[in-house]
């Protein structure tokens, strides 16, 4: 059921990364707690994503309708 309910809340973020050429995948850490990944594709601009904050706002703001909340999330490194 955790797979149904995190992959609805998050999908419209997976597909807008994808076409950026970024992919967006998580973990449930724990019983309710949700770790988000941010991998840049080869041909994805490492450093062109929002700051973490706002990107962890944006995240906790796509869980608030689940029973999950966002432990943290993982973004590529900045060169």
């Amino acid at each position: 059921m955790a797979d149904a309910v995190l992959d609805g809340a998050l999908e419209k973020f997976r597909e807008l990364m994808a076409t950026d050429g970024y992919e967006l995948t998580y973990s449930v850490a724990g019983e309710d707690r949700v770790v988000v990944e941010i991998v840049a594709g080869a041909d994805a601009c490492a450093d062109c994503l929002v700051p973490l904050p706002i990107m962890e706002s944006i995240m906790s703001d796509a869980l608030a309708p689940t029973p999950y909340t966002l432990d943290h999330v993982v973004m590529p490194a900045a060169h």
